[in-house]
């Protein structure tokens, strides 16, 4: 079955209003950096520049600054300079929409309308579905793909593309931008902290989306990012898939799944997915969420801001006695 095209050309990526769009995009909440004033200073030169070396295709994508966060594990990121975040985004506001169109509804991660929440959501339903109204045990196939940013191989994902577009110059530019970044080994790994790679990397794994929708025919799946779950009524179904997902993987994408990541459980038992432990009628925060909570609120002595985001967070689950809590440590009662 042939691919739908893209159909716009590379002219439309670079031309002078794209660019200046991308900035406007780029810019919001940023106009207090450094980086982005000295840019913005001279503006409409910097665009032309970057607009002219695209054109005659001299561009070269330039490094990355590289520093580590704790989101809530360790991270590398690795930012690159203004002028090509600012070309990252007019690319992606071009490429985004055709392909967010090609992804399984039940892909979560890095799309407009989606988000953790809605995909927590969506574990709710298929676990009342998987399990016929609650009249038998329903289980549950949860994985993660191990290293899955610093794994992605730029030849394979190269090849994806190029089944979806045919313009031979946006290939070059993507392959540019992909090209700048090696995380073990040259041809493998992308940046976590471009906006490109939050796209590319879906496209990457929708691959793996349709191989569990269409070839295993698994109606109840769900992905966010590397993380992902299958639900049944049939346990031996889920234990029969997990060869032809790691094999698919493998042999398709370059990548594995985690070995010490890979279970099936009853969603009785409790599956810890997206910072909480879901269970069929109710979910609660995971025991290490929590901790990193109250340490933060420690560590900030309860800024509102903070407290506000907290409280936001637990409303999504079963969390009443710990919202009380953190207004008595934000009110000063519990020290």
């Amino acid at each position: 079955m042939p691919h739908i095209q893209y159909i716009h050309a590379y002219e439309d990526i670079i031309s002078l209003d794209n660019l200046l769009g991308a900035w406007k995009e780029f810019v919001r909440g940023k106009r207090g950096r450094s980086d982005v004033q000295d840019f913005q200073l001279h503006l409409f030169d910097n665009l032309d520049s970057l607009h002219e070396d695209l054109e005659k295709k001299i561009y070269q994508h330039g490094g990355y600054e590289s520093f580590k966060v704790n989101d809530p594990k360790p991270r590398d990121i690795h930012k690159a300079c203004v002028r090509d975040r600012v070309l990252h985004r007019a690319l992606y506001r071009t490429l985004y929409p055709f392909f967010d169109c090609l992804f399984t509804t039940d892909s979560f991660s890095c799309r407009n309308d989606k988000g953790t929440h809605k995909a927590m959501d969506r574990f709710k339903a298929f676990g009342y579905k998987a399990s016929r109204n609650r009249t038998c045990t329903a289980w549950v196939l949860k994985g993660d793909i191990r290293k899955f940013f610093a794994s992605i191989d730029h030849g394979v994902l190269l090849d994806i593309l190029s089944h979806y577009i045919l313009d031979d110059d946006i290939i070059w530019l993507i392959n540019e931008i992909v090209s700048s970044f090696n995380s073990t080994k040259a041809g493998v790994g992308l940046p976590l902290g471009n906006l490109t790679s939050q796209l590319l990397t879906n496209v990457y794994m929708n691959e793996f989306d349709q191989f569990i929708k269409h070839e295993l025919k698994m109606k109840y799946y769900i992905r966010y990012a590397d993380d992902f779950v299958v639900m049944s009524n049939n346990r031996d179904q889920l234990a029969e898939i997990i060869r032809k997902l790691q094999e698919y993987l493998f042999d398709n994408l370059k990548l594995t799944i985690h070995p010490d990541k890979i279970y099936i459980k009853t969603i009785a038992s409790g599956i810890d997915y997206l910072g909480w432990v879901h269970f069929p009628d109710h979910r609660v925060l995971r025991t290490t969420t929590k901790r990193r909570m109250f340490r933060n609120l420690k560590e900030k002595k309860s800024k509102v801001e903070t407290v506000q985001s907290y409280l936001g967070l637990l409303k999504h689950g079963n969390a009443h006695k710990l919202e009380e809590r953190i207004k008595e440590i934000s009110s000063g009662k519990i020290l």
